[in-house]
């Protein structure tokens, strides 16, 4: 299975550039209802996934903070506390679901790091629900669902 099969395009995939402030970043995740989007580079590269955790961790580690003033904070001042690795366009499906265990989606890159997509885990966990529902047991009938 080639990992291009599970890919969700740049073009479908919600993601904020590492430019953003604070505010754009929380009312995109808002607007779509994501709790981790990728960051994105100018250049197109890949260079990490902001959560609201790491958004509301940074609000309570500054108090003073108001929601009016987080226009000024850039994306960039925020530490993230995940370190979620992209996989290459031509890595092996092992290595893609050894990231998808700790990740809801997995980036994907290109050779040059230039980010092409996603993979969901949720697509992941869909197509191997649907290949053990279709294998056939020990007795040679189908599962059910």
């Amino acid at each position: 299975m080639n990992i291009a099969f599970f890919l969700l395009p740049k073009q479908e995939v919600v993601s904020v550039s590492e430019e953003a402030t604070l505010r754009q970043t929380l009312e995109r995740m808002e607007r779509h209802r994501y709790t981790a989007v990728p960051v994105i580079s100018e250049k197109g590269e890949y260079k990490a996934t902001v959560t609201e955790g790491d958004l509301l961790w940074y609000l309570k580690a500054n108090p003073d903070l108001s929601f009016d003033q987080l226009h000024r904070v850039r994306l960039s001042e925020v530490p993230l506390r995940l370190n979620n690795l992209p996989v290459r366009i031509d890595a092996n499906m092992v290595d893609l679901i050894s990231l998808a265990k700790t990740q809801n989606f997995v980036p994907v890159v290109d050779d040059m790091s230039h980010f092409i997509g996603i993979v969901r885990r949720s697509d992941i966990i869909d197509y191997t629900a649907k290949l053990l529902t279709a294998a056939p047991n020990e007795k040679g009938l189908k599962r059910e669902a």
